[in-house]
């Protein structure tokens, strides 16, 4: 038996969201403050029995912000069990705890938690005409928390993710129609909690790796005394009996030292000299309280490690973190151990965010080993490291927006043998695109290294900054990666960049031509009739696709970057390529020729010769403020790029403002920057100021990008 489904509507960070897992390991993924932990306790609140009981009375908190008025409205957390067992036990407690019995043999069943209005309240609400506004906002004015109730149902047959099914049970605000009763064969029947499963099932929760030292410091949280509570119950008394023996000596033989009754004496005697016989104690004694009961001696063990190399055993906080942490979460697996060793029928692991000050080899290979067969195990991460070793098919990826978390599924409807492509080609590097917030794709080395080096020098930005990540897909196609941006997938975009390879030279084969000349005009027809078949490819395959789009270099990217009024910068290297003086006289001119037969030709040539790569840097050092940014990559970059807000244009702005003063001191931006201040409070909108901007520079290196948003 596993989690199969995970539906949240209008619980915390979430205001409608569905989780698909399968059996094995699973993995969340998402930036900070996406939901990860809000999930995990969603989670919890069905299955965790260690959960305290006030953790089920929710607050006005829980609800997820994006709702606005909280009042009248559910939090709905439902748990799909799949493949449940045959065996007698267990199909009779989902017939009559939470699966559907009009099935011969249970296969699935549901588990869901409401947090809704009181029954009054609803039979409130119910009771109301229709389109009777005024009614309904008389009640949800007065309603509290208080007004509140939390239920467990089973057997439900909706999808509670549904907008329609939302308004059927909980109720169409907009025109006023709530239901009242409950309709029990929609939303389940309603169940005690805790629900029995739980004595069923072995579930283990491990918190976030941040400050384990502390927590081996509270009685409470020190994994080693839990682990040593578990196995202390399990002591053979006849065989405990001589231990219990030695400490009760031990406790006798400390209480009769005798420096131990010269102060038993000297307490006894200094009360009596302080307030007399009368109110002096009858009696007086100092006693070792070393206890000879098995839990409590084995709760007074503590570990000694010694760091990986060396010889010295030292405690807990002697550790580096990452030692700390590896072992803290050692003792919480074996914690997990030792709960399945009971026979459950089903075994459930969550981990939040292990990889915490670990090695990313260890978090590698501490995941790719973590398989306990018949557990299900679900962790969030940040690590690509471990995200690498994650299927694909078994990975949702959480996207924060403004209020709320979405979760998609990036194999959701593919096939295997396109699953098996894409995870070939996910590797480290490349899972950096189920992070990003949008994706550029090239399919070379130059474009990789410079495209973040412009935007970095041109707009003042990383892409890192704005969540934008740029991948290399060399000789992969495509396809192979951009197949998982699509509506039943990762809603995100992502611009695929590449080249039309159109022929910088006259393709016609004239009768004097050499047959060198020959061959590389040659050469230049097949490159630019292969652009063209990949230009159709790429328009067929992103056809109703909005989440991908392709973007093309006329020629190539050293051919358009050159043509982009950007040949000082390649001059500028002329002499790290070639040492001949007669060469770099010549090759100087051809880059500053208008004829691209020409200039292409050079810069071709000089590309080939150092190779693209490396050439691609000795050019990044000439990258400047002033540097222009192909056209099509500005706007692949401008379509990858989530929607800005004013405060990061208006420091678009005031960098350019900065590095033209620089260059130019008598240039006056000072009416200028109260512009852009009046845009950041939203006084004016971007038109305006790029208008007013072309008034100070008409060609600033930025202006095509700005236009673009």
């Amino acid at each position: 038996m596993y989690i199969s489904n995970v539906s949240i509507v209008n619980y915390k960070s979430f205001r409608n969201a569905k989780f698909s897992f399968k059996e094995g390991i699973n993995t969340i993924i998402g930036e900070n403050g996406s939901g990860k932990t809000n999930l995990f306790r969603a989670i919890r609140l069905l299955l965790d029995d260690n959960l305290l009981r006030m953790a089920y009375k929710l607050n006005k908190d829980d609800f997820n912000r994006h709702l606005g008025p909280w009042q009248g409205h559910w939090i709905i957390i439902s748990i799909e069990f799949s493949d449940l067992s045959s065996e007698e036990e267990i199909q009779a407690l989902f017939v009559h705890g939470t699966g559907d019995a009009s099935e011969e043999t249970l296969t699935k069943s549901t588990y869901t938690l409401l947090f809704r209005p009181k029954p009054d309240i609803r039979l409130r609400l119910s009771e109301l005409a229709e389109g009777d506004t005024d009614g309904l906002n008389a009640i949800l004015d007065e309603l509290s928390i208080d007004d509140y109730e939390t239920k467990f149902t089973g057997k439900s047959t909706v999808d509670f993710n549904d907008e329609e099914v939302y308004k059927d049970i909980v109720g169409d605000f907009e025109n006023v129609k709530f239901r009242f009763p409950d309709d029990a064969s929609k939303i389940g029947i309603l169940i005690p909690h805790q629900l029995s499963i739980l004595r069923e099932i072995s579930f283990t929760f491990i918190i976030a790796l941040r400050d384990v030292v502390s927590d081996f410091h509270n009685n409470r949280t020190n994994p080693l005394l839990t682990l040593l509570k578990a196995k202390s119950e399990d002591i053979d008394e006849d065989e405990y009996a001589n231990i219990s023996n030695q400490v009760s000596d031990l406790n006798e033989s400390i209480e009769q030292l005798q420096d131990v009754l010269d102060i038993t004496d000297n307490i006894s005697q200094t009360i009596k000299e302080t307030v007399g016989e009368t109110y002096s104690p009858s009696s007086l004694s100092i006693k070792s309280s070393l206890s000879d009961e098995a839990n409590k001696l084995l709760q007074s063990l503590k570990l000694f490690i010694g760091e990986p190399g060396e010889d010295y055993e030292g405690s807990i906080h002697e550790l580096s973190l990452g030692g700390a942490n590896l072992i803290y979460l050692t003792l919480k697996l074996l914690e997990f151990k030792y709960q399945k060793a009971d026979e459950t029928f089903a075994n459930f692991l969550l981990i939040e965010e292990p990889e915490a000050h670990i090695h990313t080899h260890i978090q590698k290979s501490l995941f790719d080993k973590l398989d306990y067969g018949d557990t299900q195990i679900i962790y969030s991460t940040h690590s690509t490291q471990i995200s690498e070793v994650s299927n694909l098919s078994n990975i949702n990826v959480l996207s924060k927006k403004r209020n709320f978390a979405v979760a998609y599924q990036p194999a959701n409807g593919l096939d295997e043998p396109r699953i098996v492509k894409l995870e070939r080609y996910l590797d480290a590097i490349r899972t950096n695109l189920l992070f990003a917030k949008g994706v550029v794709l090239v399919e070379g080395d130059a474009e990789e290294i410079l495209i973040p080096l412009l935007i970095k020098k041109v707009l003042g930005f990383s892409l890192d900054e704005i969540g934008v990540s740029v991948i290399n897909i060399r000789s992969t196609g495509f396809e192979n990666i951009a197949d998982i941006f699509h509506d039943n997938r990762i809603q995100r975009k992502c611009a695929i960049l590449t080249d039309l390879d159109f022929s910088i030279v006259d393709t016609a084969i004239k009768e004097d031509d050499s047959k060198a000349i020959k061959k590389f005009k040659k050469k230049c027809s097949n490159s630019e009739i292969k652009g063209q078949e990949r230009r159709d490819n790429l328009t067929a395959y992103t056809n109703g696709n909005p989440w991908i789009e392709a973007f093309y270099a006329d020629y190539t990217f050293e051919v358009d970057f050159l043509l982009s009024n950007n040949s000082s910068e390649v001059i500028e290297i002329i002499d790290q390529v070639y040492s001949d003086p007669t060469t770099i006289k010549k090759a100087k001119k051809e880059l500053k020729s208008k004829d691209v037969s020409i200039s292409g030709r050079r810069i071709l040539k000089m590309a080939k010769q150092e190779g693209k790569g490396w050439f691609a840097i000795l050019l990044g050092k000439g990258i400047a403020y002033d540097t222009y940014v192909p056209r099509y990559i500005l706007e692949a970059v401008s379509f990858a790029t989530p929607k800005m807000n004013r405060e990061i244009i208006s420091e678009i702005f005031n960098y350019r403002i900065k590095e033209n003063y620089k260059a130019d001191d008598s240039l006056d931006f000072r009416a200028f920057t109260k512009q852009v201040n009046r845009y950041r409070k939203s006084e004016i909108e971007l038109p305006e100021l790029i208008d007013e901007f072309e008034t100070l520079l008409l060609d600033d290196a930025a202006l095509t990008f700005l236009k673009l948003l």
